[in-house]
Parts: C-alpha cells; sequence; structure tokens
C-alpha cells in the first residue's frame, strides 16, 4: 500500500464548513498527535474530531436515545488561539451534530472511538489520485471516507437520521447502506463546510481494478469520454452491458446480499429516497498477482543495480506510515499477513469472494450511495421532462421510490451469474 507523503496530503481548496454559537474551552493535553495538513478546513477537522471525542469520552453513555439526541450539537468556537497557533487559523469553529446518535452508530458498526479518532486525527485525510471526486477523501488508513456535502443534504441527513438509526438497529448493523459514523460543520475565514464520515466501501489493502456506479436505468448512464481515460475510471449500466460484465456468486452469497439489498431498499423507498447507485468495485486476482510479480521483479533489478553500485543491500529500510505499528493500531491490527485476495471481514465488510469455480477469480466490494436524494418537487419536474424526451417506456433514473427501487432490485438480481 503506498504510503501518503506530506506533499500529497490533502491540500484541497474546495473544501469550506459552518457557523454556531460560541462556547469557551480550556485546551487540555491531546490524547492522539494530531498532525498538520496543508488545508487550514482540514487542520480544523482533524483538531475537531480529536477535540469532540475526547470530551464525548468524559460523558457516560446514554442507556437509550431520546428525541432530543437527534437534534442535538457541539459547539466550538475558537478565537485567538495561541495553542498550535503553526497549524490551525487564529478564528474557527467546530461544530458536530448529533454526537450522542453518532456515537451509537459507530458502536453499532463494531468502530470503537479511539481507532475513528485515530483514522482521522494522526495524520491527515488524503486523496486518491486515480480519478476519485474532488469532495471526497480517504484517511491516511485508508478506512474511512470524508465527503464534503452541501447545507440541503445536512437538512436531508437530519430528515432521515431517527429512521435511518431505528433501520440499523433492526437489521444489528448489516446492512449495504452507506455506514454514517460523523456528521460535521467547519468554518474558517466566514466559510462553512459540512463533511459526513462513513466506513470505506473498498478495501483498504486489496487494489480496486475495475469500478462501477449502478442505478439499473440505461438512458445516459454510459461513462463520458474524459471519464474513460483516466486511471480507474467510474463506468456505468451501459458500460457494464457492453463489457459483459458479471458478478459472480454461489447461490448461497446471492440470497445474503438481494436479502440485504431488499431490506435496505424498502427502508429507502419507506423514506421516499430515489437515485442512489450501488458502488461496485472488483478486485481481480489473476490481475493482482501479475501485478505483484512484477513488482518483485523490478525491485528484485533495482536490488541488483544497487549492488553493482556499491550500495549495501542491508541498508535499513524506510518503513512507511501505512505498514507501521501505529498505522495499523486499532481495529485495522491484525496477528497474521493475508495473502493474495484475503481481506478482513470485520474491517471490509463490504466485500464478497466470487464463486468457487467462476470464470473470474474476483473480490466484490458492493454498497449503496447517495441515499440523500428525496423525491421531491425538483425530481418529479425531471421526470416528467425526461419521459416527454425518451418516452414513457424508457428506463430514465428520475422515477417514483417504489418503482426505482423495483427496477433497482431486478437490475441487480439479473447481473449477479451463479
Amino acid at each position: 500500500m503506498a504510503s501518503p507523503s506530506k506533499s500529497s496530503i490533502a491540500s484541497n481548496p474546495s473544501f469550506k464548513l459552518s457557523r454556531t454559537k460560541s462556547k469557551k474551552k480550556n485546551f487540555v493535553q491531546q490524547k492522539v498527535e494530531v498532525l498538520r495538513a496543508s488545508n487550514p478546513v482540514l487542520n480544523v477537522f482533524m483538531w475537531g474530531i480529536n477535540h469532540t471525542v475526547n470530551d464525548l469520552s468524559q460523558v457516560q453513555v446514554p442507556v437509550m436515545l431520546l428525541p432530543d439526541d437527534f437534534k442535538a450539537n457541539c459547539k466550538i468556537k475558537v478565537n485567538n488561539h495561541l495553542f498550535n497557533k503553526e497549524n490551525l487559523p487564529g478564528h474557527f469553529k467546530f461544530k458536530e451534530y448529533c454526537p450522542q446518535v453518532f456515537r451509537n452508530l459507530r458502536e453499532r458498526f463494531g468502530i470503537e472511538d479511539h481507532d475513528y479518532q485515530v483514522s482521522l486525527a494522526r495524520s491527515p485525510p488524503i486523496r486518491d489520485g486515480r480519478g476519485q471526486d474532488e469532495r471526497v477523501l480517504t484517511s491516511y488508513d485508508r478506512t474511512l471516507i470524508i465527503k464534503q456535502i452541501s447545507s440541503e443534504e445536512v437538512e436531508d441527513m437530519h430528515h432521515i437520521l431517527s429512521e435511518y438509526h431505528q433501520h440499523i438497529v433492526t437489521c444489528h448493523g448489516i446492512t449495504l447502506l452507506p455506514q454514517f459514523l460523523g456528521m460535521y460543520r467547519v468554518t474558517v475565514d466566514n466559510e462553512d463546510t459540512y463533511l459526513t464520515v462513513t466506513r470505506s466501501m473498498f478495501s483498504h489493502r486489496l487494489t480496486i481494478h475495475r469500478k462501477y456506479d449502478l442505478k439499473g436505468s440505461l438512458v445516459s448512464r454510459e461513462a463520458s469520454d474524459k471519464e474513460k481515460v483516466k486511471e480507474l475510471p467510474t463506468f456505468k449500466d451501459m458500460d457494464f452491458r457492453n463489457n459483459m460484465q458479471q458478478i459472480y456468486l454461489s447461490d448461497e452469497e446471492k440470497e445474503k446480499l438481494m436479502e440485504k439489498l431488499n431490506r435496505d431498499v424498502e427502508f429507502l423507498v419507506r423514506s421516499k429516497i430515489m437515485d442512489y447507485s450501488l458502488l461496485l468495485g472488483i478486485h481481480d486476482l489473476e490481475r493482482a498477482e501479475r501485478e505483484e510479480e512484477e513488482e518483485f521483479e523490478e525491485s528484485t533489478c533495482e536490488e541488483e543495480e544497487e549492488s553493482e553500485n556499491g550500495v549495501s543491500a542491508g541498508s535499513p529500510a524506510v518503513v512507511s506510515p501505512s505498514t507501521s505499528p501505529e498505522a495499523t493500531a486499532g481495529y485495522l491490527s491484525t496477528h497474521k499477513p493475508f495473502g493474495p485476495g484475503e481481506y478482513d471481514p470485520y474491517v471490509d465488510v463490504y466485500a464478497i469472494q466470487s464463486a468457487a469455480g467462476a470464470p473470474q477469480r474476483e473480490v466484490y466490494f458492493m454498497g449503496l450511495i447517495n441515499i440523500l436524494t428525496h423525491y421531491d418537487t425538483r425530481k418529479k419536474a425531471a421526470h416528467a421532462a425526461k419521459t416527454v424526451k425518451h418516452g414513457s417506456s424508457a428506463e430514465i433514473s428520475t422515477v417514483h421510490p417504489e418503482q426505482y427501487g423495483k427496477r433497482f432490485l431486478e437490475f441487480i438480481s439479473n447481473i449477479i451469474a451463479y
């Protein structure tokens, strides 16, 4: 796994955050060392995560969540900040939404608060250089996703949060929905940036070789030429069909997957949510083995060249952050090395191995994304416009949530070969 260098750490000018009532804080010794990011918003975000997790650890876990917990927030305002002055702006605000609710969700998803804190605050988030959305960053250990959202999406999250939490309780945390772990607002220079944190749907160690965003619609569902030239393009439904792509699962795995998917889609339909997608990442074992062999041959050649040039082959190796004991702290730690195509099911919870005897040896990573779109007046107008343009029988994406859900489930079921 490539280690994030300080020069590659997300200096993301598009990141901004939000505003709150002031609350004076006495600064305490940080339990997790916070390194500096090259972006002031990310610096405040890391500082805020560290601070609020420490604060929350002093608060007793409630026996049960109350309606007020779904409206609560924690606000911090800092003026003329002298502590850590070289790393943080002189004036900033940090707001955590519904702290008790998201702490409860993290617990149900099996993520300890300390591990969450380490992933987000020990080293700055990074940008995946392979065509990832510019609003999206990955924690340095590649286990969490930090996504910039709009203020409208914050409202949408509040609208569904109680029902979402109840759904997670009912399904015992076993879901293909995004695992929402926190929602925040950062204000720097009077500009607000809103962020959500979710568990990464892709592996922290297995390379994704192909990626699809699938809605079950064929109208305007093909990757653009600009997208296709990226190192890791996001293909769509028409590309999936044209590439003769299939998902090879055993009968048992397909049944378990469709059971989870049906349950999640029922929740989305009840919540009048549409326009979501199945994010599919494919790890190709044969390609991974070839790439590993090539890397081994290249490193062997380099060692031979160094030996010929008089450089000692026994020179101490530089340990990257991704392989250091610190980077493997918390729920990433393991007692044995993984072999090709192997993964930790407690970390890579969206992973499914291809069926034995399948024509392709693959590992699939599948989860639902973009679940904050309600079927509102704007979507109804879009549906009417597309119906006029493409005809009532066209498989357009902007349809009523019940119709969208039914078509989506049929599409996913049909692309799984067994």
